[in-house]
C-alpha cells in the first residue's frame, strides 16, 4: 500500500489501475482528462491515441488512430467536447465525445515563423498560431486559450467560434516572457495560469494577458488543473506533484525521485482531478503510464 501527500491532501495509490487489452500499449501518455461522467481519457503516443477507461480502470474503448501526428495536451469541456493539442501537426482539434472533428485551429503542418528549427531548437521571435502547441484551457465565457509551446513563446486567446482575439508573450525569462509555455488553466476569476516550464515557474495573467503574479519553486511544471474549490494541482517533469492554493502557497507535495516504482514518477506530464477528488497523473519519457491517487477521506 502506497500513501502520499499530507493532511487533508492525503492519497492512496490505486495500484494496477488501467488494464489494457492485448495488443495495446500506453506509449508516452502525454495527457489525461476525465469527463462529466467520470470516464478517464488518456491522450498517448501509441497506435491507439485516445484511450477511455472507467473510474476503476476498466478499458472501455479507444479511437483516433492515424488522426494525430504527436499527441500532447487534452482538455475536456463541461459539455464533454474534447480539445486536443496535436503538437507536431501545429494544430488544435476540437472533437465530440464520439471523436467527430468539430473544429481545427491552426494550419496543419504549417508552423508559424518563429525561427525555431530542429537543429537549434531556440525560439528567436514571437509569432502567431501555432508552432508546436501544447495545451488548451477554456475561459468562463467559452474563450479558448492555447499554450504555444515548444516552437513559440505565446499564449493565444480565441473566441468560442475560433476567431483569434489576442496573443501575448515573447522569448525570455523576464516578466511576461516564456521559455516553453507548456500548459495553462483558467480559474473561476478568469485568471490564466501558465506553466512556464523551462523557467521553472507559473505565471498568472488576466484574461487579456496582463501579468499579475509569478509563482516559483517548481521543477519544470508540465501541467496544471484547478478544482471547483480553487485548489491548484501541478505535475512537474522533475518527477513530482505539487498542490497549492490560489495564491501559490504550497499545500502538499510528493515525488522528487525519478523511478517507475509505484507512487513515484518518471516524466510526470499530465494531471487531472476527477469530481471525487482523485488525482490522475500521466507520464512520458520512460514512465509511459498513468497513475491514480485516490483521496483518503
Amino acid at each position: 500500500m502506497v500513501n502520499v501527500g499530507t493532511g487533508r491532501f492525503s492519497y492512496r495509490l490505486a495500484e494496477g489501475w488501467g488494464q489494457l487489452p492485448e495488443g495495446y500499449e500506453f506509449g508516452q501518455v502525454a495527457g489525461v482528462a476525465a469527463d462529466a461522467e467520470g470516464r478517464v481519457h488518456l491522450f498517448n503516443r501509441s497506435a491507439h491515441p485516445v484511450q477511455v477507461f472507467d473510474r476503476d480502470g476498466k478499458f472501455l474503448r479507444s479511437w483516433g488512430g492515424g488522426a494525430f501526428a504527436n499527441p500532447h495536451g487534452i482538455t475536456i469541456a463541461p459539455d464533454n467536447t474534447y480539445w486536443l493539442a496535436d503538437r507536431d501537426a501545429h494544430v488544435v482539434q476540437k472533437r465530440s465525445a464520439e471523436g467527430e472533428l468539430l473544429m481545427t485551429l491552426g494550419n496543419r503542418d504549417q508552423p508559424s515563423d518563429t525561427g525555431y528549427g530542429e537543429d537549434e531548437r531556440v525560439v528567436k521571435r514571437a509569432a502567431g498560431p501555432f508552432n508546436l502547441p501544447t495545451k488548451v484551457a477554456l475561459g468562463p465565457a467559452g474563450e479558448v486559450y492555447v499554450a504555444d509551446g515548444y516552437g513559440n513563446c505565446r499564449v493565444h486567446k480565441f473566441s468560442a467560434e475560433g476567431e483569434l482575439l489576442k496573443s501575448w508573450g515573447t522569448p525570455g525569462d523576464g516578466v511576461g516572457e516564456f521559455h516553453l509555455p507548456h500548459s495553462l488553466w483558467v480559474d473561476a476569476a478568469g485568471r490564466v495560469l501558465v506553466c512556464d516550464r523551462e523557467n521553472h515557474r507559473i505565471q498568472v495573467f488576466t484574461g487579456d494577458g496582463e501579468h499579475s503574479a509569478t509563482w516559483t519553486g517548481f521543477q519544470q511544471p508540465t501541467d496544471i488543473y484547478i478544482d471547483p474549490d480553487g485548489v491548484v494541482y501541478v505535475s512537474e517533469l522533475g518527477d513530482r506533484v505539487s498542490i497549492l492554493d490560489l495564491e501559490g502557497n504550497l499545500l502538499a507535495r510528493w515525488g522528487d525521485e525519478r523511478s517507475r516504482e509505484p507512487g513515484k514518477f518518471w516524466g510526470a506530464h499530465g494531471i487531472w482531478v476527477c469530481a471525487q477528488g482523485d488525482i490522475y497523473v500521466s507520464e512520458v519519457l520512460e514512465g509511459q503510464r498513468v497513475q491514480k491517487f485516490a483521496r483518503i477521506r
